[in-house]
Parts: C-alpha cells; structure tokens; sequence
C-alpha cells in the first residue's frame, strides 16, 4: 500500500530568517493525521536567512540528522564540536543523555538550505555522539547510498533499527531498494521529479509505504531522494 504525502500539504513555519517545512507534527504545527512514521519523527526543510540560525538550546534520546543542499551550515555543541557543512555532508548527533548545540547559516551573503531529519532512539541515556561525513554527487549518482544505519550496516551510526539511504536520478538511471517482510518505507523526494512505485513525484513530496517488496526509482529529471528502511 502506498500513501502520498505532497508536498504543498506540509506544514510551514515562515519566521523571515526561517522558512521550514515540516512533513510531521513540529513545534507550532499539529496534525494528528502526521505525528510521525515508525521511528521516523521529523522531517524539516529548511532555508536559514544569511547571519540568521539557531541559538544554543538543548535535546535529548534523539537521533538527529542534518543533510545539506546548499550554503553552509556552522554547528557548535557541548560535547567539544564545531564545524561547518557544506553540500553533501551529513551530520549525525545522538543527543543521547543531553547536548547543547547551535545551528547558524555560516554565510552572511548566501541562504543555507538543509533537511533536518529526527529519528527516535531504541537506546536511552547514552553519552551524546557527533559524527559527520561527505558524500558526493557523483557516489549517489543513479544509485542509493547507505548514509546512516544501526551498528554493523554501511553508513553513519544510529542507534535504531532504521536505515536511511540517499541517491540523485537522472534520464535512465535508475534503482531498487528491497524491503523485507514486515518492514515499511518513507520515500522523501528532495528536488526535481521522479517516479517512485509507479508514482511521479516532485521536490516536497513524499510517499508511506507499507507491504510492498521494494522500492523503485526512475525516471528522475535532476532528482534526489532519501529512502527510510523503518522497522
């Protein structure tokens, strides 16, 4: 089964130095219909004014990933990290038993553009965690890289039994992902268009996916998408 999500259906939040999206519940945005799909809990688009970002403030047993599109992204934190992202890097934080942290546009003339993605952890109380990693337009061209995982898989650490992957589609390229028996899949369409499913999809959108065998991706026209393999 197969259940579309599009994109102008997405909550927003538009503060002038903030303009976000939310495909879930967030903050000032309720929709009870939209809490949250497996462990996946936040699904945030957002575009941060040159200067402008997120003062110091505090998580906690959160699994949080910041993939960025473009600019530059300067995070700060309590554990001893600083560090800026550019296009393709990846962050991955476990807020574990509580960090501090900022997020703030590290441009003063240019936005930055991110996703900034919750999952919820299956391990509560641990020490925070830092782990950031570059990947390429050209490794995640035409097929899907494995960005983050539970211990043992490829990519970046959580600490749940969720696999998130990432990929850019153009013309003919194309990919399959196999989901096991019992397991579900979130399909988030970054930019461009693409058939997922039989599906054609645009940037914002996104589809649930229950009891199909795969996921399927073609047909993409200057397309990136994360795929969730979510227990």
């Amino acid at each position: 089964m197969i259940t579309i999500r599009p994109s102008q259906t997405r909550g927003l939040a538009n503060h002038g130095w903030l303009k976000s999206f939310h495909s879930f519940s967030f903050a000032d945005y309720y929709d009870p219909a939209h809490m949250g799909f497996g462990a996946l809990r936040v699904i945030n688009e957002d575009r941060v004014a040159p200067g402008a970002g997120f003062g110091t403030h505090g998580h906690r047993d959160m699994e949080i990933i910041s993939y960025v599109l473009d600019g530059a992204l300067a995070h700060k934190d309590s554990i001893g990290t600083g560090a800026v992202m550019r296009k393709g890097d990846v962050q991955r934080m476990t807020a574990g038993r509580g960090v501090l942290h900022s997020e703030f546009n590290h441009s003063t003339e240019q936005p930055v553009h991110f996703l900034q993605i919750w999952i919820e952890p299956n391990t509560f109380g641990i020490p925070a965690e830092y782990e950031q990693r570059h990947f390429s337009q050209v490794e995640k061209k035409g097929r899907l890289v494995p960005i983050a995982g539970p211990a043992g898989s490829e990519g970046m650490l959580i600490h749940q039994d969720a696999y998130l992957y990432a990929g850019t589609f153009d013309g003919e390229e194309s990919a399959t992902l196999p989901i096991a028996a019992g397991r579900r899949a979130y399909v988030h369409v970054v930019r461009g268009t693409v058939v997922v499913n039989g599906v054609q999809l645009s940037g914002g959108d996104a589809v649930q996916m229950v009891q199909e065998a795969n996921v399927e991706i073609a047909n993409g026209k200057d397309a990136e998408v994360l795929v969730f393999d979510l227990a």
